[in-house]
């Protein structure tokens, strides 16, 4: 936005002056290259007329009072949020479910299929279905490949992929 230069008044006219606004209250502050600005709430606007003021621009009461006020939250130890009683045992009971319940070869069951691999903390894991279960389990991959070589033979086959060249079709 270019600014207007404003015609120069003639005697007669009464100089206007720059009209004052109310600060209503400070709610922040932050440091922008080097200068403090603060943001404030103006009395008689709304929440989206607040503004970022350098520190110059305030009345130096209403820094220090915003600062102290600043210093006593900081000051206040955060509130301790109680728990209900009645959560506690219910997420102990869920820990010893997933730490109690076997998974993997542990289960001792026989393995039907591999359905996905990824890495995991750095190792390779497989997704296995088991025969007789809905539950599948991660298990290393070289755990499988002891295991169970036949069902990991059978996963790489159903995803290798041969690409012809056009110098062994000629053949």
């Amino acid at each position: 936005m270019d600014k207007k230069q404003t015609p120069k008044r003639s005697k007669k006219e009464p100089k206007v002056e720059p009209e004052e606004y109310a600060v209503e209250k400070v709610l922040d502050q932050r440091l922008v290259n080097g200068k403090v600005e603060f943001f404030l709430k103006w009395k008689g606007f709304t929440e989206a007329d607040n503004t970022w003021e350098p520190e110059e621009n305030l009345n130096p009461e209403l820094v220090s009072a915003f600062l102290e006020a600043q210093k006593n939250v900081k000051e206040k130890p955060a509130p301790v949020k109680r728990k209900s009683s009645t959560a506690e045992p219910q997420t102990e009971a869920k820990k010893k479910d997933v730490t109690e319940r076997p998974c993997g070869f542990t289960r001792n069951l026989e393995p039907e299929r591999i359905i996905g691999a990824g890495a995991s903390s750095g190792e390779l894991m497989f997704l296995m279905k088991w025969k007789d279960s809905d539950v599948a389990d991660l298990v290393p991959a070289r755990e499988a490949h002891t295991r169970c070589p036949q069902v990991v033979i059978s996963y790489y086959d159903e995803r290798i992929a041969w690409i012809a060249r056009p110098e062994d079709e000629a053949q």
